[in-house]
């Protein structure tokens, strides 16, 4: 806020002063013909009666008048230009989507992470996946107010805690329903663009083109890699070979 700030200082002994051999601070009100002002005063000894400081501070008569008129908190975005309440809606849908993939995600890494399962290498790719999700959620929050709509968060679904398997076993369950996650995720993120492009918002479907669509595509592609590699090796010592060489893999790509 602009200030305008007054000093004052004053010789006269009429103002009542604290009486003390030490320097002491009291604030003394003066009433002028046109305003008010809050003086401090200090004294030392009984020969000093000087005033030394009075400060006053106001806004400007011009930032008074601008402040009655502009409100305490906006009801409307400013921002928000050509962006259809169906786009707002969308974004809102594939936040959800990428919390609850993220979710999941954790929920495998937490089992993968036990003792008695013990694969480090599925354990830190499913954190790093969960970690992904939570990022791309963020992105779209951030894409959500910057466009001038509203980051309306939904409730997300409890996941699963065990993964293991009668007949495919942990790994290749969990890689398994890894890969229906991420195609989940695109089908989910074709439909934000074509609601985009139902309302000819070409901002939009060039951000869902640029920041996530090649991406989705690169991981259903990585991941179908691993769900043929695990159907080949089986429940045994494979899913170990298979473990290291994701933990190999990770640790070379860092």
């Amino acid at each position: 806020m602009l200030l305008r700030a007054a000093v004052t200082a004053s010789s006269s002994s009429s103002l009542p002063l604290f009486n003390s051999e030490n320097s002491r601070l009291a604030p003394i009100l003066h009433r002028g013909s046109k305003l008010d002002r809050l003086v401090f005063s200090a004294t030392k000894g009984s020969s000093n009666n000087r005033i030394l400081t009075g400060v006053l501070f106001e806004p400007f008569e011009e930032v008074k008048k601008e402040l009655d008129l502009v409100p305490i908190v906006p009801q409307d975005s400013l921002a928000r230009h050509k962006f259809h309440d169906a786009s707002e809606a969308a974004i809102n849908e594939q936040i959800n989507v990428e919390y609850n993939v993220s979710y999941v995600y954790h929920a495998m890494y937490a089992y993968f992470d036990r003792d008695n399962v013990a694969l480090r290498g599925l354990a830190k790719f499913f954190k790093e996946s969960s970690e992904e999700e939570r990022e791309h959620a963020e992105k779209l929050m951030e894409y959500q107010n910057k466009r001038g709509g509203k980051v309306k968060l939904q409730s997300i679904v409890k996941p699963l805690s065990e993964f293991d398997h009668a007949d495919k076993g942990d790994a290749l369950y969990a890689m398994e329903l890894a890969l229906s996650l991420e195609k989940l995720t695109n089908e989910k993120l074709l439909n934000l663009h074509n609601v985009a492009s139902k309302n000819g918002d070409v901002q939009l479907t060039d951000f869902v083109e640029s920041e996530f669509l090649g991406e989705q595509v690169e991981a259903i592609k990585k991941i179908s890699e691993f769900v043929a590699q695990l159907r080949r090796v089986g429940k045994g010592h494979g899913v170990w070979h298979f473990d290291q060489m994701l933990l190999n893999e990770e640790a070379a790509a860092a």
